[in-house]
C-alpha cells in the first residue's frame, strides 16, 4: 500500500569511505558534527518499536477482544454511541475502517512490518513527500497519539475550484504491525475537539495473524457477521443487532486511494 524504499546503507558505507580523504581537513567540530549525523541516520534507519502503554493493542495483549468492539478479523474496532462505520475497498479486498462521529472522522488501516523494526518514521517521509509534490503543507507535530502529520492537501471542489482538506495521519507501530489513522473533519480542523476519535485509535486491537506477510502488506479486513451493507448515505436500523448500541449503520465507502 505504502511504496517500499529501499535502504541506501551499502551507499552510506561507500559516501563515508569516500569522505575518508577530506576528513583531516576539516575541523574537529565538523568532524563530531559529521559522526553524528550518520549516526542519528542509522538510528532513524533501524527504529525500535516503543512501547506502547496505553495501545493500540495487539491481540495478544488483550483478555477479551471483542469486549466493547466489533470484530473485522484484522482490526478489533471500538464502539462508540452515535457512530456510523465504514469500510473500504482496495479490489475484492476489505483493507480500511472508517468511524464516522458527527462531523469527524478516522481511517483505520493495518499493515504487516518487519519484527524488530518500525515503519512510522519512514511512513511520515513519504507521505508527507507525496503531499508537497501535490502542492500541499505538512507540519510534523507532537500530538496526543505521538509524532503525527498535519496536512492542508490539495482538492478538487464541487464547483471546479481548488481548495484544501486539512487532514491528520497518525501512527502507532506494533509487534510486526503498524496501524496507520487518517483523521478528517473537525477533528482536524480543530485538533483539540478529537479527544474521542484519539481514543477509539488507542483502543483499537489489531490481529497480525501467523501467515507470513511482506512488510506494508495491508491486514485484510472482514465484514461481522450478523453487518449489513448498506448504500452509501441510506440509513438503516439494525433492530436486535449487537452493535445497535453503538453502530448505526454499516457502510460500504470509497474505493481505497494510495498516497505515496
Amino acid at each position: 500500500m505504502f511504496g517500499r524504499r529501499r535502504k541506501r546503507s551499502e551507499d552510506v558505507v561507500e559516501s563515508a569511505d569516500r569522505l575518508d580523504d577530506v576528513t583531516s581537513e576539516k575541523s574537529d567540530g565538523d568532524a563530531l558534527a559529521d559522526e553524528d549525523a550518520h549516526t542519528a541516520a542509522e538510528s532513524r534507519i533501524r527504529l525500535e518499536p516503543g512501547p506502547r502503554p496505553d495501545g493500540p493493542w495487539d491481540v495478544s495483549e488483550v483478555r477479551d477482544p471483542a469486549e466493547g468492539r466489533v470484530d473485522l478479523g484484522g482490526l478489533f474496532v471500538p464502539g462508540v454511541e452515535g457512530m456510523e462505520l465504514r469500510v473500504e475497498v482496495a479490489g475484492d479486498a476489505i483493507v480500511a475502517a472508517t468511524v464516522v462521529l458527527r462531523d469527524s472522522a478516522v481511517q483505520l488501516q493495518a499493515f504487516a512490518a518487519p519484527k524488530r523494526e518500525g515503519i512510522w518514521s519512514e511512513v511520515r517521509e513519504e507521505i508527507a513527500g507525496g503531499i508537497t509534490q501535490q502542492g500541499g503543507v505538512v507540519d510534523e507535530v507532537e500530538g496526543p497519539l505521538g509524532w503525527e502529520l498535519r496536512a492542508q492537501v490539495p482538492v478538487a471542489l464541487p464547483d471546479g475550484t481548488q481548495g484544501v482538506q486539512l487532514v491528520r495521519f497518525v501512527g502507532c507501530d506494533g509487534p510486526r504491525w503498524f496501524l496507520r489513522g487518517v483523521i478528517s473533519g473537525q477533528g482536524a480542523v480543530q485538533p483539540q475537539t478529537a479527544g474521542l476519535l484519539e481514543q477509539i485509535f488507542r483502543d483499537t486491537v489489531v490481529v497480525r495473524g501467523e501467515s507470513p506477510m511482506a512488510p506494508r502488506d495491508p491486514i485484510v479486513l472482514k465484514l461481522p457477521e450478523d453487518a449489513q451493507m448498506v448504500a452509501e448515505g441510506l440509513q438503516q436500523e439494525e433492530q436486535g443487532s449487537r452493535f445497535a448500541g453503538g453502530v448505526d449503520r454499516l457502510q460500504r465507502g470509497p474505493e481505497t486511494t494510495e498516497v505515496r
